[in-house]
């Protein structure tokens, strides 16, 4: 069971360590400050609203203060939600509150540590050479982080994004600084060098999705070139093994590899999944694909894919889209979907709903207008988006849809903040900061993003939580719904009602989904005459 978590808006364990607008990279912004993080989340900050009155254009430079110290207070809330392995979003040394625009990436960024401006200058230090890099303290925390998650039997993987960086990132302000002379020119896409013999600035690079704030790495037929290769090594080895003793337990348990669809797959891939089994033979690689990966997955690269596909699937079958499936359409998907892995590579896929790049499952419930997935879904992309809180009945579109990710083929992926009853939009309004049951919030208001003049009252959802503490419970004790095999039982395309069974030996799970409006009701198989049944999990209309 996986549980996601995007760092910045976790948990703000240490305030001590809170960004300053420098290190935001916003220092032109007149009193900006680190927003309350139980302030209402459309309501504009006094300092947004010197600047503009549009949310959407001010929103995406705040900072909520999350860090390492935050996730390792709560870990004993992750263990009590029976999850086995934490995928974070980026963690390493960046401007942005999402770290995908890396300045390094064998440090921890400053500001989730517990002495920024010290990490600042030993960064500053630092050559390029891996012999020369220390610990930081952000570093040794973090440290701290995947020990304390280890002995409660949780795994943690990074996010690995390793097909951009920021403008920020060393090598790239030395390519900045010197132009043709450095000796990373070769790292990145430069378009046109700088003419100093002319005021115009005519420096230009190959940006990620053209976004000049992420120059991309240099690559070849055969994947990354050298450079940035031999640097991607050296700090897939400093985080999996962290004191270079051969004894990985000390280091992260694998990596979710960013952007994997817009990099050459040959090559660099098939090496550095080689190193990595190398390092940890038990460590997981998981790549961001959102459509069929399997040419990625030969047993060669990665052991599996986010399975975005799947999402789709169960998007189009409990809630709705461009068109509703019925049951008959949803098995088939299904079926073609876990024909094209292997039987290994479907039992390790991850099973998400949602993510830091999609709207949140109980919002996705909410607006289940004619669109496709992960379109139109905000106010910023889509005036007729609803922001507001989910209804009971979305709640229990939610709970159906968590129910089918914990008993079919793969790992479920939880996004931080589902279980606590949060909801939200597409980026940034999936990144709200966590609902916590120690803290008070504001209600949220609508009237910087809508016409809504209604509040809603935000509070952690207590009986939700427990919801999925059971649910993931049931999956811990029935090892038929973690590896066994599948089989589809009904299909009720008039009733909207789909039945199947998971069987690993003795241990046999069958799973009913009711999506229509009354009861219904089906026969199950059973072949023991001795065999005992009994209801594990109900909910109305499940």
């Amino acid at each position: 069971m996986w549980y996601q978590i995007f760092p910045e808006r976790f948990r703000n364990g240490d305030p001590s360590n809170d960004p300053t607008a420098e290190d935001a990279g916003i220092a032109d912004y007149p009193n900006w400050q680190v927003s309350p993080w139980t302030s209402d989340w459309y309501k504009p900050q006094p300092w947004e609203q010197d600047r503009s009155n549009n949310f959407y254009e001010v929103v995406f430079t705040r900072r909520y203060g999350g860090d390492v110290q935050g996730m390792i207070d709560r870990l004993d809330y992750l263990a009590a939600l029976n999850i086995d392995a934490i995928y974070l979003n980026p963690v390493f040394d960046a401007r942005s509150s999402h770290k995908y625009d890396a300045a390094t990436f064998h440090h921890i960024d400053h500001n989730f540590g517990p002495n920024p401006v010290a990490d600042r200058q030993l960064i500053a230090n630092e050559t390029n050479e891996p012999a020369t890099w220390q610990w930081t303290s952000a570093d040794s925390l973090f440290l701290r982080f995947i020990k304390a998650a280890h002995r409660r039997n949780i795994k943690v993987i990074l996010d690995g994004v390793f097909n951009h960086v920021g403008t920020d990132f060393w090598a790239f302000r030395d390519v900045r600084a010197k132009g043709k002379a450095s000796p990373y020119a070769h790292w990145f896409v430069v378009r046109a060098w700088d003419d100093p013999a002319t005021p115009e600035d005519e420096f230009d690079y190959q940006g990620f999705w053209d976004l000049r704030s992420m120059p991309v790495f240099r690559e070849n037929e055969m994947g990354l070139v050298t450079g940035p290769r031999e640097y991607i090594f050296a700090i897939t080895k400093r985080w999996m093994d962290p004191n270079n003793d051969g004894d990985p337990s000390d280091g992260v348990d694998g990596w979710r590899l960013d952007a994997l669809s817009e990099m050459n797959k040959e090559g660099f891939w098939a090496d550095w999944c080689k190193l990595v089994r190398e390092i940890n033979p038990e460590a997981y690689t998981v790549g961001e694909i959102w459509g069929v990966a399997n040419d990625w997955l030969d047993g060669t690269r990665f052991d599996a894919v986010m399975n975005y596909p799947v999402a789709y699937a169960m998007r189009n079958f409990f809630i709705g889209g461009e068109e509703k499936w019925n049951a008959t359409r949803f098995d088939r998907e299904l079926i073609k979907l876990r024909s094209m892995y292997r039987e290994q590579t479907n039992h390790v896929m991850q099973v998400l709903i949602d993510s830091h790049d999609t709207d949140r499952v109980a919002s996705m419930s909410k607006n289940d207008g004619e669109r496709g997935f992960d379109q139109r879904a905000n106010r910023r992309n889509n005036p007729n988006y609803d922001p507001t809180k989910p209804t009971a009945d979305d709640v229990r579109t939610q709970k159906m849809i968590a129910a089918f990710q914990a008993a079919y083929v793969g790992a479920p992926m939880l996004y931080y903040g589902d279980e606590a009853g949060m909801w939200g939009g597409d980026d940034p309004d999936c990144r709200k900061p966590m609902v916590w049951d120690d803290l008070v919030y504001q209600p949220e208001t609508y009237g910087s993003v809508s016409n809504y003049t209604e509040s809603d009252s935000v509070r952690f959802d207590a009986t939700l939580y427990a919801f999925y503490q059971n649910l993931f419970a049931l999956r811990r004790r029935h090892p038929a719904l973690r590896a066994g095999s599948f089989q589809t039982l009904h299909r009720d395309d008039e009733k909207g009602v789909y039945a199947f069974r998971r069987e690993l030996g003795e241990d046999v799970v069958f799973a009913v989904f009711n999506t229509g409006t009354s009861e219904a009701s089906l026969t199950l198989p059973v072949e023991r005459n001795e065999q005992a049944f009994q209801e594990i999990l109900r909910g109305q209309h499940e």
